[in-house]
């Protein structure tokens, strides 16, 4: 029987899960349906995130805030029709498939089903899983489901099916038809900063410090440890890396925890056999060392509660994984920042170019896609169409760019293939940078496609790219004029601490990226507006 109460399932939610809203809003939405009208059919939910970022928690909160039984069915790497359907009783070995089966497990026929990773499916020569999911997730069909095992229909219509996946670009069309896809978390691929804290203090440490057998009073973890960990030694949209690494200095606490309590048997032990003058004597209080692990070797007992500072993280977790290099980085023309959008959420880009005596040749290296490449033929045309204007000349001091000259554009960490037309700014600002001697600003990153003629074109992932810059620690950002609408979703505190530039031509965006300007300053016809 379902349990429809809208307050207490508000109150369940937001103490499961912090942020979210959309996602929530989503789920009361639906018991508030279910309670005023009983025979609602399940609707289908796609939650579609990054790794790490609660959509399979979030399934068992929905089952627990309904009073239903939940039953987990992972579906990655499954190749084989017959899992959904089952196989026929004439085969040997036969079995009903994984629906009816999880029916079974389950004894009731409204539990809520999660089909975990719907995104990695395959397909092989026994069918294809993903055709045979359209009759089990379509609410017109499933209430007449015939497992071939069973041969007999079967109503899916009472089952309230949620599926997970990181990105759409994989599921069939048919089948992403039929499923309601809702992102997690409210802003699509990435918590903030601040999100990633509060989790970390509500739900992350206290689940670490029950599985590990430590208590509050023994271990005490500050906020600015637990941003130091987020910012240099996870790099993600999600928290799981950063539950590790909450998990590996928990791990080194229990070890000082349980040296302290053997530590203090020992001596109490010697206390009686020997007498007063039978204890070891210990170290004095100022000879104790600072590092974290050689406190061990002290033969003293560890003060509780042990305090994890940035001293104490670095001893345990070693040194930083992620520096801020942005500053080291622009330090000499001819380097740029942008912005790129990935599965696992946006990301700083740099863009590095340098020229040299030549045949007039643009080398391009980085690992990049035709959209990118393209994206850089028309950067240095539009640069040599207007190298006049902004007296850019070559080293022989003309006016043609490439006469006797080659340039090399390089985006770095060319392991990872790079695609999109959004750095067609980016790379334009680069080159600029580097045939007028000028840096670009520290603290500015930029992203845009560009035309032929000089005007920039809006492209997508604007709130992922955003949260990656200010994760980056950036302060002004180059975004299409045309995308200022995508900033209503992000939020407010975020907004407050960025400068955005809204750039419709190419003129903007070397005004903005440049101190004073890129000189000789032009306007553009278009205003440039400010957020």
């Amino acid at each position: 029987t379902d349990r429809l109460d809208i307050r207490a399932a508000r109150v369940l939610l937001d103490n499961d899960h912090y942020a979210m809203e959309k996602l929530k809003k989503r789920v009361l939405e639906y018991l508030a349906v279910r309670q005023l009208k009983n025979n609602l059919k399940g609707p289908l939910l796609c939650f579609v995130g990054p790794p790490g970022v609660g959509k399979t928690s979030v399934g068992r909160s929905i089952a627990k805030t309904l009073g239903r039984e939940f039953h987990r069915i992972a579906l990655g790497g499954v190749c084989d029709q017959s899992d959904i359907r089952g196989h026929r009783r004439t085969y040997v070995g036969s079995m009903p498939g994984r629906i009816i089966n999880g029916l079974k497990m389950v004894a009731v026929n409204n539990p809520v089903f999660l089909l975990d990773e719907v995104d990695k499916l395959g397909k092989s020569l026994q069918g294809d899983p993903a055709a045979a999911l359209l009759e089990v997730l379509d609410p017109e069909q499933n209430h007449s489901f015939t497992d071939h095992y069973l041969n007999v229909p079967f109503d899916l219509s009472q089952v309230l099916f949620i599926a997970t996946a990181n990105t759409t670009a994989t599921i069939p069309p048919a089948l992403l038809d039929r499923m309601e896809v809702i992102q997690v978390p409210v802003l699509d691929t990435g918590y903030t900063e601040e999100e990633k804290i509060e989790i970390t203090h509500r739900h992350l440490i206290p689940k670490q410090l029950e599985q590990h057998g430590l208590t509050p009073q023994q271990i005490q973890i500050p906020q600015d440890t637990t941003r130091e960990i987020s910012s240099r030694y996870t790099r993600e949209a999600g928290v799981r890396s950063l539950e590790r690494k909450i998990g590996a200095v928990c791990r080194a606490v229990a070890v000082k925890v349980a040296e302290g309590q053997n530590k203090e048997t020992k001596s109490s032990c010697s206390e009686v056999t020997d007498g007063e003058g039978g204890g070891k004597e210990h170290a004095p209080e100022d000879s104790r060392a600072e590092s974290f692990s050689d406190t061990a070797d002290l033969g003293l007992p560890p003060e509780m509660p042990i305090v994890i500072d940035r001293h104490a993280v670095k001893d345990i977790l070693g040194p930083p994984i992620y520096e801020m290099e942005v500053s080291e980085r622009l330090s000499q023309p001819g380097v740029a920042i942008g912005l790129a959008w990935t599965p696992l959420g946006g990301k700083i880009m740099f863009v590095e170019a340098s020229r040299m005596d030549g045949e007039g040749q643009l080398i391009l290296t980085g690992q990049l896609g035709d959209v990118m490449k393209e994206s850089a033929h028309l950067a240095i045309s539009w640069l040599r169409s207007n190298a006049k204007k902004y007296q850019l000349t070559n080293a022989s001091g003309t006016f043609d760019l490439l006469d006797n000259t080659d340039i090399h554009l390089h985006f770095p960490a060319g392991a990872v293939t790079k695609d999109g037309p959004s750095a067609g700014v980016t790379i334009v600002t680069c080159l600029a940078s580097l045939f007028s001697g000028q840096l670009v600003r520290s603290d500015v990153a930029m992203t845009g496609e560009i035309t032929l003629r000089g005007l920039v074109l809006p492209v997508g992932g604007i709130k992922d790219k955003v949260l990656a810059a200010h994760r980056a620690g950036l302060k002004r950002l180059i975004i299409p004029q045309r995308n200022e609408k995508d900033l209503e979703e992000i939020p407010a505190n975020i907004r407050k601490d960025l400068d955005f530039v809204m750039a419709a031509c190419l003129d903007e965006v070397l005004n903005a990226a440049f101190d004073g300007g890129f000189s000789p300053a032009t306007k553009c016809n278009h205003l440039n507006s400010k957020l």
